[in-house]
């Protein structure tokens, strides 16, 4: 079956081996220590130092055919990819520019890599309305050259999404499709106003198994979670493997798709997220099968 990846973020696919690549300078000691997270906040630190290791257009050039490759690979012919328009401009980019690079090296590494990359374009929602109606705006730009999405990440609780309602109906009239991370270290009414504000995918959306009114609902409109197990685990936002919600959610009808969020800093890969489900949480391989068909179900482009 082929195979569709919806929540994967470009910067998070860059693993220890390459962040020495792209930054000679450091030692394995320090890549170690940034890797060794144990909490959200840790894992915000860890994707940070990536952030700070791209030099440039070119690197963001580097590490999309490094992804392709990857995806290939693993038997996945379509993939959803959630740029951090923010932090290329945090980063002091011009925008464009690394736009143009992400696409030269879409193109060059499709002919040896034959996966369909779509782009979400991400804001960071603790920065505040203002710079989410910035890059709402700057998604806008590139509907038509590969743009397919807009959503916001980052820290849900000093990020409410009721505060980007105007960013979301600007992205929508723009013709964008809506995302938006949520339920992943907050409670379920993080995930109620991500629906409030238009998000028809939300990714992680583990919370919603404490409140089975939601999960009701998330059943009722067919609305997805976009579920990262290691993800989940390594962060701290579930306790163990075993206490993963995903069966509960599942079983309650709930729509899901497996799905890596951040591979390299992860040290995960689709395979082994399906693994995890049938080997610790599970789930049968027909289960499985139908999930795996659900990513192609609720992709955003058919």
């Amino acid at each position: 079956m082929a195979m569709s990846e919806l929540h994967l973020h470009l910067e998070g696919t860059v693993d220890r081996r390459t962040v020495m690549l792209l930054d000679p300078a450091l030692t394995r000691g320090q890549v170690d220590a940034a890797w060794a997270f144990t909490d959200f906040t840790g894992f915000l630190e860890c994707f940070k130092f990536i952030a700070q290791r791209l030099r440039g257009p070119a690197d963001y050039g580097i590490i999309v055919r490094g992804m392709m490759e990857t995806l290939a690979r693993q038997g996945v012919t379509y993939a959803e990819v959630t740029l951090g328009a923010g932090v290329v401009l945090w980063r002091g980019f011009e925008f464009d520019a690394v736009w143009r690079e992400i696409r030269a090296a879409q193109r060059e590494a499709r002919r040896q890599w034959p996966v369909d990359v779509w782009w979400n374009l991400d804001a960071i929602r603790q920065f505040g309305p203002d710079h989410v109606m910035e890059m709402a705006r700057l998604a806008a730009k590139y509907v038509g050259d590969g743009v397919i999405s807009f959503g916001i990440g980052g820290d849900e609780a000093r990020g409410p999404a009721l505060l980007f309602r105007d960013a979301y109906r600007y992205a929508k009239d723009a013709g964008l499709r809506l995302t938006a991370h949520a339920g992943e270290t907050d409670g379920p009414d993080s995930i109620r106003a991500a629906l409030l504000i238009g998000a028809e995918r939300i990714g992680h959306g583990i919370r919603a198994a404490d409140d089975p009114d939601l999960m009701r609902l998330l059943r009722d409109k067919r609305i997805p979670l976009e579920v990262c197990i290691t993800s989940n685990v390594k962060t701290g936002a579930v306790r163990s493997l075993q206490a993963h919600p995903v069966r509960k959610l599942f079983d309650a009808g709930v729509p899901i798709t497996l799905s890596t969020d951040d591979p390299g800093v992860f040290e995960t890969d689709l395979a082994r997220e399906f693994a995890l489900a049938r080997d610790v949480l599970g789930f049968s391989d027909a289960e499985l099968a139908g999930i795996a068909e659900a990513s192609n179900t609720f992709r955003f482009v058919a």
